[in-house]
């Protein structure tokens, strides 16, 4: 991909489809999505439409498929929007239509498992914008931070350069969505340490290539919309991981594999989300919840001396399963300025 295909933007007043292509489960907490929906028309001036399995836990991959073509061949549809994520998008796949995806481009948006999609459609030549589903990010508690709020219109809205920065306080711990006090407040923010570089001598500019780092081992399973290695010389690598936590070891594991697969070593650059560190199966401390960071972080680099020991990374950037979270343009470019310590991607 050198030439990204940015498809047009939708403006207040138009429709958007809200999809669910992993898990239905706005069906199952209807809190936090109605108050995304809520959010979407009101502050985004969106209308937001559903479709037959927007709010059904458990739909085919076909049906989801289905939903998927509807909303993107719909003229009046100017952007397509996931609900959440969840854990078997890889199935989908096989159902969609590439031609008709190509024919009708649309930004969709949306991270975690919607990773499959978001590089499924940057091999069609579509940019994508990992980042900002309805009942996570517009549906959060209180109110949206702003920093996602600023960057999610930018992405929505505008075209041209967008710089990230560095956020000062950060949330790792979650609340019940099931239970109605979660959202009369919002949540409890934390001191953030910034971004973290490394081999930061340099300038990058490339196309952007990543998204959750396990849902890209399992898409690498299966080579299921993964190009030959060398299609990605040059790009800007992005990963992060999810509420799920995966040991240091296996993070090193999976770059391990890149490595060995040739895939690792092609991006000159690395962007590292914030690694979630809390969930409801595992509620760390602060203390460990620092060094389960710290152990992730000395994984990745790792695997980096072992296969790229050149590449510049940029550790503790928000995006995916981070609050606040930053969009980031799948096939769209991105530069990784290391002396001046910026980040800019273009929408």
């Amino acid at each position: 991909m050198k030439d990204p295909r940015y498809p047009a933007k939708p403006r207040p007043g138009d429709l958007v489809a809200v999809l669910s292509p992993s898990s239905g489960l706005p069906g199952l907490f209807p809190l936090p999505y109605e108050l995304g929906l809520r959010r979407l028309r009101d502050d985004f001036g969106l209308k937001p439409v559903e479709y037959p399995t927007t709010r059904t836990m458990g739909a085919t991959p076909e049906a989801r498929a289905a939903d998927i073509h509807a909303a993107f061949a719909d003229p009046g549809i100017t952007a397509v929007i996931a609900t959440i994520g969840g854990d078997d998008q890889i199935t989908v796949l096989p159902h969609l239509d590439r031609d008709l995806l190509r024919a009708n481009p649309k930004p969709f948006f949306g991270y975690s498992d919607n990773t499959n999609l978001l590089l499924f459609l940057r091999n069609l030549g579509i940019v994508g914008y990992h980042g900002g589903s309805v009942m996570v990010e517009l549906g959060r508690p209180g109110a949206m931070h702003p920093s996602t709020a600023a960057s999610l219109r930018a992405a929505l809205f505008t075209s041209g350069e967008y710089e990230l920065t560095a956020a000062r306080t950060s949330r790792d711990v979650n609340s019940p969505w099931e239970d109605p006090r979660t959202f009369a407040s919002e949540p409890l923010m934390e001191p953030a340490d910034g971004w973290s570089w490394h081999n930061g001598d340099r300038v990058v500019e490339g196309i952007g290539w990543g998204g959750n780092l396990e849902i890209i081992s399992w898409m690498l399973m299966v080579d299921r919309a993964v190009r030959p290695v060398d299609a990605y010389a040059g790009n800007v690598l992005f990963l992060e991981t999810s509420e799920e936590m995966p040991r240091a070891e296996e993070v090193y594991r999976i770059l391990r594999n890149m490595g060995e697969r040739g895939l690792l070593q092609q991006f000159p650059a690395l962007l590292m989300g914030r690694a979630k560190s809390w969930s409801f199966e595992k509620p760390l401390g602060a203390r460990d919840r620092a060094h389960f960071r710290l152990q992730q972080r000395e994984a990745v680099l790792r695997a980096l001396r072992q296969y790229a020991p050149d590449t510049m990374v940029v550790f503790d950037v928000d995006l995916g399963h981070t609050d606040p979270q930053l969009v980031v343009p799948v096939g769209g470019r991105i530069r990784v300025d290391g002396p001046a310590r910026r980040i800019v991607v273009t929408y």
